[in-house]
């Protein structure tokens, strides 16, 4: 009997409904069409469906696609609207629509503070203005950085403060190639930043708590309190942080290096392969316990309790939402004798939290996700029985490798988008810091539970500090090593689509024998292959001044072809400096080599055709008999 094919879409009837919502997303974020003509696109598409709904049967039966037509355009609709509605612009209260510079503003801060070189730096929610001697209810939230001192160094959560500063926009650097901080701000609602010091904020009296926030806060601070106190201040302690309950604050800058370098950053970012672990360990408790393993009701509520605990301990960053919203549809289904495909549970945690917040789409973290999990889902199977292994613990090693493949395969275009780089030991690295960053992660929660017991709590401590460092020591060994990451790779969104369907063409073609796939992968690759040629043909004959905007400092390069010369402070080459001010745009024009035909005589610089006079202190110029053309 011949097995009857079911499409993709069928099995995962969420997938059909995500992507118009992804559409209707992005339509609103690059068009902003008002909302007017949102309501009216949204209510004409529901009426036109609510009139299909009266027709007569058999044009109903003819014309069947259009009603799913109508349903798709309807959920582009409502995507455009939750983006519209989700934008704190919008509303008629938000701050930017009243706050003058003369104005006093009572705001409230949610979250402890974080220590930074010279602030404290807090995010805070507007509650009103005091604006002519009246006060004015308003809504928006803030960026705020005080002045590190004694006095700043009392702000806890809860506490509401009264301002009297302007407001100052959330700009970039406008460095070529930076950190677009500005949008990256804005997809998280914040519009303004403020610095303050001493004498430009004072404490009011009571406090604004949420209670369930001030709990996450409070056991996250015992938390930490509990690690610094029995593992030694140090790169293993921060490492600790992060990989238990996500705080990266200690992390060291050149440690996060290494581990991005190695491709295991995602071992140190909380993820959906801490939650899973987490879900493995709360399924073993409940099922030794007696009785009430057997109410289904209990176990669910145990279960959803101990996950989104969790996740929100960890600060609810989207690819710990994303799976915390999966495995509570996974915990429902199955409790409930509802089996779904895992297609259908991805697509569904995806459209439950961008219908909650649809900026999470523009998430790096986000991205990743779901990305690797799907590459995960499509290839890994496919991966691991190209290959037969007959020996037990060899064959599990192959297994694990399968996964970090397939989650490589459909992960490596973005990551050459966003981090422009490549590791190129991914596979040796992931194959022994999973499962002992697992071990770690497993001996952590029972460092948690027996904290209380000095003697367990010194012990596992080091035990813990001890196979982290051991970590530590594996993941540097691999970054030293010659050629273990490809680096300074710049692609365009046009070249990371291509790419992308470069990849699926060929992973179709592969597993399922299709010809027709196979030739249009070359075809794609070759218009990828060109798009590249052009660039690089245009980067080799550029010619460039950058000045940098850098405070206090001065940085600019002289850019010819793929070859630069710098002028400026010796301190923006040192590693940190350069990593954040020069290194994007020197990777988005693709320079490596020093420029040596920049010619220089006191303070003027002859490059190609131009001359070009540097001042930047004060310099007394004799008049010259012959005008000079700078």
């Amino acid at each position: 009997m011949q097995v009857r094919w079911i499409p993709l879409w069928k099995k995962a009837p969420f997938i059909r409904l995500l992507i118009p919502l992804v559409t209707g997303i992005i339509i609103q974020w690059y068009l902003s069409p008002g909302l007017q003509i949102i309501v009216l696109t949204c209510t004409s598409f529901f009426i036109a469906w609510i009139c299909y709904q009266y027709l007569p049967l058999p044009f109903k039966f003819k014309t069947q696609p259009l009603q799913g037509l109508l349903i798709q355009l309807i959920l582009v609709a409502l995507g455009m609207l939750f983006t519209y509605q989700k934008d704190a612009r919008h509303r008629n209260d938000w701050i930017g629509k009243f706050c003058h510079d003369t104005d006093y503003i009572i705001v409230s801060i949610i979250e402890p503070p974080t220590k930074k070189n010279k602030s404290f730096k807090v995010e805070a929610d507007v509650d009103a203005i005091i604006h002519n001697g009246s006060g004015i209810v308003v809504t928006g939230r803030l960026l705020l950085y005080f002045k590190l001192d004694s006095y700043s160094a009392g702000i806890h959560y809860g506490d509401r403060i009264l301002i009297h500063k302007k407001l100052e926009s959330i700009k970039n650097m406008g460095n070529p190639g930076g950190f677009n901080y500005q949008q990256y701000c804005a997809f998280r609602q914040i519009y303004h930043t403020i610095y303050l010091k001493t004498n430009e904020w004072t404490n009011l009296a009571g406090k604004k708590i949420h209670y369930v926030p001030a709990f996450l806060f409070e056991a996250r601070k015992k938390i930490l309190s509990l690690l610094q106190r029995n593992m030694t201040s140090d790169d293993q302690l921060s490492i600790a942080e992060a990989l238990l309950i996500g705080y990266t604050e200690d992390l060291d800058r050149d440690l996060i290096k290494a581990y991005s370098n190695t491709g295991v950053v995602h071992i140190i970012a909380i993820s959906g392969m801490h939650l899973g672990l987490i879900y493995m360990i709360l399924l073993w408790i409940f099922k030794k316990i007696p009785y009430l393993s057997k109410v289904r009701i209990l176990k669910i509520t145990f279960l959803l309790s101990g996950l989104w605990l969790f996740a929100f301990l960890t600060g609810g960053c989207p690819s710990i939402l994303r799976s915390a919203v999966m495995f509570s549809c996974i915990i429902i289904g199955e409790n409930f004798s509802k089996r779904s495909s895992i297609y259908n549970s991805l697509a569904a945690s995806a459209f439950i939290l961008l219908c909650y917040n649809p900026y999470y789409l523009w998430d790096v973290g986000f991205q990743l996700s779901y990305v690797s999990l799907f590459g995960i889902v499509i290839f890994q199977k496919y991966i691991y029985h190209t290959i037969y292994v007959k020996n037990k613990w060899i064959n599990k090693l192959w297994d694990l490798s399968a996964v970090s493949i397939a989650a490589q395969v459909l992960t490596f275009p973005i990551c050459l988008y966003y981090f422009h780089q490549f590791p190129l030991f991914f596979l040796f690295t992931n194959l022994i810091t999973v499962p002992l960053s697992t071990l770690i992660l497993f001996v952590e929660i029972v460092f948690i539970s027996l904290g209380w017991i000095p003697f367990a709590a010194l012990y596992l401590g080091k035990l813990t500090w001890l196979l982290i460092l051991i970590m530590n020591k594996i993941i540097l060994f691999f970054n030293y090593l010659p050629y273990s990451v490809w680096e300074n790779i710049s692609i365009s969104e046009i070249s990371t689509i291509l790419l992308y369907m470069v990849v699926l063409c060929i992973g179709y073609s592969l597993m399922y024998k299709n010809k027709l796939s196979f030739k249009l992968s070359l075809i794609i690759a070759g218009i990828f292959t060109i798009g590249i040629i052009h660039t690089k043909w245009t980067l080799a004959h550029q010619k460039k001044i950058i000045v940098y905007n850098v405070a206090k400092h001065q940085a600019i390069d002289f850019i010819e072809g793929n070859r630069y010369a710098f002028i400026g402070d010796s301190i923006i080459e040192q590693e940190g400096m350069q990593q954040f001010n020069l290194k994007p745009a020197r990777t988005a024009f693709q320079v490596s080599k020093p420029l040596t035909s920049l010619y220089s005589m006191n303070y003027f610089y002859f490059f190609e055709d131009r001359k070009i006079l540097i001042v930047d202190s004060n310099t007394n110029f004799q008049p010259a008999k012959n005008k000079m053309n700078i």
